[in-house]
């Protein structure tokens, strides 16, 4: 198994990240084979509490007695975009990225590994075959895709560099007061509530700019373009100010009159440079079921 962290992984700890990606080993014998050598970062043995870092390159080989079948599932994908070494898909609202320690099955991956088999990058171990960066499952868009591992890199290169270029789209209860900005506020674990995001003394360093598209009573329509990519950073980011994001119930939203599956957020947006070319590709898809549903909801209200 060969891993490159990707900064929603930077200061995770090698033994509890690798715990959580290979499921069925314990934490224990993680930690064992650690100490034995047989886990390296950039060709180097290190502590089991070793914090890692974006661009680390892990090798390890769990035993075969412990590796997890993920099944090929034929489940329709919305692909945008594709050559023979990547694809863009639109992923939908409500379906996980990849799988997880209690669900293994319905997701991205499953999608991908039925349609392209082996033919999927495998630099992220087998629970993200192919995946270069995540969405919420909750969240709605678009998603890079690659279909090696030569390609994973050119293109996580681009995402580490910030040459990658992703907007989203999102409606936020309460009115932003400027017509545009920056936002710049570090973001790390919620302190009390581990399953949460928050802006925190000591956290990433995390940037998000925004636009108003369309003011209302008690909401506004915004476009989001992401200068870092951590975990929840929109979210936190407009939670923070009191603007969370439409029925975003995690980060304070009210249940609404109009319901939809959670954050009303969508990527729609995406340009970044085709692998091995100098060629620049620029995607954009229409709003989302849910946008246009809490949009032509809000306008009547006007």
């Amino acid at each position: 198994m060969k891993i490159l962290i990707d900064e929603n992984d930077e200061n995770a700890r090698l033994d509890a990240y690798l715990a959580n990606l290979v499921q069925d080993i314990s934490r224990s014998k993680i930690q064992c084979a650690i100490k034995n050598g047989d886990v390296l970062i950039n060709g180097e043995v290190k502590k089991p509490s070793h914090k890692l870092h974006e661009g680390d390159f892990i090798e390890f080989e769990p035993s075969t007695e412990s590796k997890v079948e993920i099944p090929a599932q034929d489940i329709p994908l919305d692909i945008v975009y594709e050559d023979d070494n990547m694809l863009v898909v639109n992923k939908p609202s409500g379906m996980l990225t990849h799988p997880t320690t209690t669900e293994r099955e319905n997701t991205l991956v499953n999608a991908l590994l039925y349609k392209y088999g082996n033919n999927l990058s495998d630099i992220n171990g087998e629970f993200r075959r192919g995946i270069l960066h995540r969405l919420d499952r909750n969240t709605s868009g678009l998603l890079m895709i690659a279909k090696n591992n030569k390609a994973h890199e050119f293109l996580a290169e681009q995402i580490k560099n910030k040459t990658t270029i992703k907007k989203y789209l999102a409606v936020v209860k309460g009115s932003v007061k400027d017509e545009s900005g920056v936002i710049n506020l570090p973001i790390g674990r919620h302190p009390t509530q581990p399953h949460k995001m928050a802006v925190v003394e000591g956290g990433k360093p995390s940037i998000t700019e925004y636009k108003v598209l369309e003011r209302f009573k008690n909401a506004t329509y915004l476009e989001l373009n992401l200068k870092t990519g951590r975990t929840h950073q929109i979210r936190v980011h407009l939670s923070y100010f009191r603007t969370p994001i439409f029925n975003d119930t995690l980060y304070g939203a009210r249940p609404e009159k109009v319901k939809t599956q959670e954050q009303v957020l969508q990527a729609y947006k995406l340009e970044f440079t085709k692998p091995f070319s100098d060629e620049i590709i620029k995607l954009e898809i229409e709003p989302d079921e849910k946008i246009k549903k809490v949009l032509k909801y809000l306008r009547s209200q006007k």
